[in-house]
């Protein structure tokens, strides 16, 4: 026999690891600080007061969990477990299942009356499902409604209450038959069979709404399952057989038997796990379970594995030393098994104190895991046969011996095996440097087809070296130099004569990828003859970390030196990291300067009039102001701002202000280049309307024939013709209306003077009143 032995530096294999693989298993679920890591939740399961809770009594709960060991089935499985189910209006059960240890992505199948198990309706079956024990107090699971295959004899939608039924495997919305089911109170009237005898019938659940957890098996409500798969000897698959410890009359608890071996001729996966799930629907129940142990059925036909005796083996002074005792250099006598774990004794007699502990056993437990001498300490690893030895110093040419013991994923151990271990002296330390480079580092960065060479140095004369890649052997590099041309992390190991390595430090090759840069072009300066700043472009410019060139029109600028640019045209930009000398392939950058200003200007009158001004007549609120560009190159687009919070970005917008006041009118233009030029000018609105009055009017004449003010910027008016006696002769208030015509009653009235009093309403509200007099003319 032979113990493989590994510096631990190298054994760094990724490989999933568990703490325990196999049988025995023991889950109390008291808390949270016992719980197995590999209990995985799901739903509304929770821990609760000591046990695993799957469900409230609420509506539409959904719960469960399955503990992540593999266990194998050859040599059968039996189980133990107890529940709680009660405190609401009873519904709808639990279910304890086997599942593929293989699947990937475990999903629980369809809830409601299927437990998360059997498929409903359009949603698939457990996956991996191998076999499912309903203990329904609904009565669901026992028929073929939502979809699921097979029942109890009957209509699909049926209910059978207080019945615990079996279901087969099955994948996706396929399988999941009835295999086999029986009431356990108050059958309907049908086939014999279907049922528990009279005097053995009782209740799943220990009591209604109210009820409380029964765990005292002297009172009336509590239950506990014992349910066996064993290896069926002239067929496929299994016997099922199940049990239950019941009590229904207080210190009378008595073991009734549901099922006392029947065929369960299913072939089953090479692994499985195991798993507990429940729901409630329209009614309500409390479904917990604890203290739960899954063995082995054949237990007389397992063997216990033998180890080996290892002797004359070395270790090196001062350094953890890892070994690995593979599966082929023991005895492992039993179907599918495999090494468990090690456990490590200082004499023979603390091994034999252990052997009546099976949960013990099925944990590994970690207190043989580690074993403290004063020459050194042993560590057994997470899983297998791997070990650990870290000798102290001053023990060097001394050995050291401990016993240890192998347990199979059957929990079946070992009876215990001597390991003597030679203490050797370590070699002196040694490092890696880069050539030409005295300094220690970790880590080379290289351009791509660039190379580096280390040199392993130490305080000794090594009889021989090892050069490794990411804790790979690089084959044929034995000399204490090393060329690397690759992107890796590097170490070696050197061997002194008594074949004890010291082991360097590591240096990592990388070859960086050239950084991710993000730039704008082009790049415009909008002012004549002013540099522009490139490195404003480049997206997270940062001159510490990478270095940047601009190259073109017979210059050349690097980092900084990119922010003051001089001339248009075209150019190329490059990067790479400031600690190397390759520059990434270039990007076009294009510079644009403007050869002259961008100007804004504009005009405004009134629409269609040529009014510009006050020496025009003014501007009133409701003219329409017509603005027109006048900027005399370039402008691509415009912005216009009228000073009353109204925009626009047409070319030639028109505006109503509707009030006076002052407006100062901000008129902003962009050209091709994203450049801005803006310019301000003021519109002033001094009056709101105009009233002006004639002093004589010819009502004779083709001409002037009415009397009748000039107005604009009114909302109404009134107009009055007095005579030289104050006698009112003419009144209106359209503002349309042509005006006097001279006359009274149809009589043209003498030539002379007469009196108007003017009474209106501006277009902002102000009061207009006006009087005087005028002239008829004939």
């Amino acid at each position: 026999m032979r113990l493989t032995f590994f510096l631990v530096a190298f054994l760094l294999l990724s490989v999933k690891t568990f703490s325990q693989v196999g049988f025995p298993y023991c889950e109390t679920f008291a808390d949270q600080e016992s719980l197995g890591a590999e209990t995985v939740f799901g739903g509304s399961a929770k821990l609760v007061d000591g046990v695993l809770r799957l469900t409230e009594a609420q509506l539409e709960q959904t719960g469960y969990i399955y503990i992540d060991i593999p266990f194998s089935p050859a040599y059968g499985i039996k189980s133990s477990f107890e529940y709680f189910m009660y405190g609401g209006t009873g519904a709808d059960g639990l279910t304890v299942f086997l599942f593929d240890a293989d699947v990937q992505n475990f999903k629980p199948g369809g809830f409601g009356g299927s437990f998360g198990y059997a498929q409903r309706n359009s949603t698939p079956g457990m996956t991996g499902g191998y076999l499912g024990i309903g203990f329904d107090s609904f009565g669901n699971f026992s028929n073929s409604s939502e979809s699921k295959i097979g029942g109890f004899p009957g209509p699909s939608n049926r209910l059978y209450p207080n019945s615990i039924s079996l279901r087969k495997n099955g994948s996706g919305l396929n399988g999941y038959e009835f295999v086999a089911g029986k009431m356990t109170l108050d059958p309907p009237t049908g086939p014999l069979g279907l049922s528990l005898d009279v005097d053995y019938q009782f209740p799943l659940s220990s009591g209604g709404q109210g009820s409380s957890r029964v765990t005292d098996p002297a009172l009336p409500g509590y239950r506990k399952v014992f349910f066996e798969l064993e290896p069926n000897p002239n067929g496929v698959g299994y016997l099922l057989k199940l049990e239950m410890v019941v009590t229904t009359i207080a210190n009378e608890p008595r073991t009734i038997t549901i099922f006392p071996g029947i065929p369960f001729p299913y072939e089953a996966p090479k692994n499985l796990k195991i798993g507990f799930a429940a729901s409630t629907g329209g009614e309500t129940n409390i479904h917990e379970i604890r203290n739960l142990v899954v063995e082995v059925s054949n237990e007389e036909g397992l063997k216990n594995p033998s180890g080996v005796d290892f002797s004359d083996f070395a270790s090196c002074e001062g350094q953890e030393n890892t070994y690995y005792i593979s599966d082929e250099e023991v005895i492992l006598p039993n179907e599918n098994s495999e090494i468990r774990c090690l456990q490590f004794y200082a004499t023979l007699e603390d091994i034999e104190e252990e052997v009546d502990d099976i949960c013990a056993q099925g944990k590994c437990r970690e207190e043989n895991r580690v074993l403290e001498l004063p020459q050194g300490t042993f560590k057994a690893g997470t899983s297998g046969g791997d070990f650990t030895f870290f000798p102290n110093e001053g023990f060097t040419d001394q050995s050291v011996t401990v016993y240890y013991t192998i347990t199979d994923t059957y929990g079946k151990s070992s009876a215990g095996n001597a390991m003597t271990l030679k203490i050797q002296e370590s070699p002196e330390p040694i490092n890696v440097f880069e050539a030409g480079n005295a300094d220690l580092i970790d880590e080379v960065r290289l351009c791509g087809g660039e190379s580096v060479t280390f040199t392993a140095q130490g305080g000794e004369i090594y009889e021989r070296y090892e050069w490794y890649k990411d804790d790979v052997l690089i084959d044929g590099a034995q000399s204490d130099q090393l060329i690397a041309n690759s992107a890796g992390e590097y170490l070696v190991k050197a061997y002194n004569r008594k074949n004890c390595p010291a082991v360097s430090n590591s240096i990592f090759v990388s070859f960086p990828e050239f950084p991710d840069f993000d730039f704008i072009s082009p790049v415009v300066g909008c002012v004549p003859g002013q540099s522009v700043d490139v490195t404003a472009s480049i997206a997270n410019y940062d001159p510490f970390i990478y270095d940047y060139e601009l190259t073109g029109l017979g210059q050349n600028y690097r980092d900084d030196e990119m922010k003051e640019v001089l001339f248009s045209g075209e150019y190329e930009l490059k990067v790479k990291h400031a600690d190397l000398d390759c520059f990434s392939s270039p990007g076009q950058v294009r510079v644009v300067i403007l050869e002259e200003d961008l100007v804004a200007d504009f005009e405004f009158e009134i629409q269609g009039t040529g009014v510009k001004g006050e020496e025009d007549g003014g501007f009133f609120p409701d003219d329409v102001f017509q603005f027109t560009d006048l900027s005399p190159n370039g402008a691509e687009s415009w912005s216009w701002d009228f000073g009353d919070g109204s925009v626009s970005t047409e070319k030639n917008p028109t505006h109503t202000y509707g009030k006076k006041g002052d407006f100062d009118v901000i008129l902003t233009i962009t050209n091709m280049w994203g450049c801005e030029a803006t310019v301000i000018k003021r519109v002033s609105i001094l009056r709101s309307y105009r009233l002006m009055f004639p002093t004589g009017f010819t009502p004779l004449s083709e001409k002037n024939q009415f009397f009748l003010p000039k107005s604009k910027g009114l909302v109404s008016g009134e107009l009055l013709i007095f005579n030289t006696w104050g006698d009112l002769i003419f009144r209106t208030d359209d503002l349309k209306t042509e005006g006097w015509d001279g006359k009274l009653k149809g009589e043209l009235l003498n030539a002379g003077f007469y009196f108007f009093r003017y009474n209106g309403v501006a277009i902002d509200g102000e009061k207009v009143t006006r009087d005087g007099k005028f002239k008829l003319i004939r």
